[in-house]
């Protein structure tokens, strides 16, 4: 019995290492384009199945057609189109939100995927407190630096 929790317990942990690392890496995207490919690299070389880690993926196949010379419109549709269907399983998950949200930011207006703007932001508001303190964590930091929230929204993450 001792044996099963320490094989459960070191995958817990190496799954939560992988995770740590690609939030790390999304946080950094956007700066520049050597951020950006590592991230699609990390993203790239997740074998986890999870709906935050796919949700991850989603969001590397869409910053791809930033530095992508061919296909960029197929890159972000394909994308967008998993990242709406995976937050269309899981619409309670805060992450896939944040990342949603995230991207839609970021995306040039003209592509016109910035549909769930408002959504996003009023969900990752109001189910702040019932996350842990990680993610927690990684919400404020996001918060912080986003053009979406005001300082007063802002102030209520606290």
């Amino acid at each position: 019995m001792k044996l099963f929790l320490t094989f459960i317990s070191a995958f817990i942990f190496f799954f939560q290492t992988d995770l740590e690392a690609l939030r790390n890496s999304y946080a950094k995207a956007n700066l520049s384009n050597a951020n950006t490919e590592a991230f699609i690299d990390l993203a790239g070389k997740q074998s986890g199945s999870d709906a935050v880690t796919s949700g991850y993926k989603a969001a590397a196949q869409i910053m791809e057609a930033k530095i992508a010379k061919k296909n960029r419109k197929a890159l972000v549709k394909t994308g967008a189109t998993s990242l709406e269907s995976i937050i269309k399983s899981n619409p309670n998950t805060i992450e896939l939100r944040l990342i949603r949200l995230s991207v839609q930011e970021n995306i040039p207006k003209i592509v016109g995927y910035r549909g769930s703007i408002k959504d996003d932001k009023a969900f990752l508001i109001n189910n702040y407190s019932k996350q842990n303190t990680t993610l927690k964590s990684y919400v404020k930091k996001f918060a912080m630096q986003s053009k979406s929230f005001t300082e007063a929204e802002r102030a209520t993450l606290k």
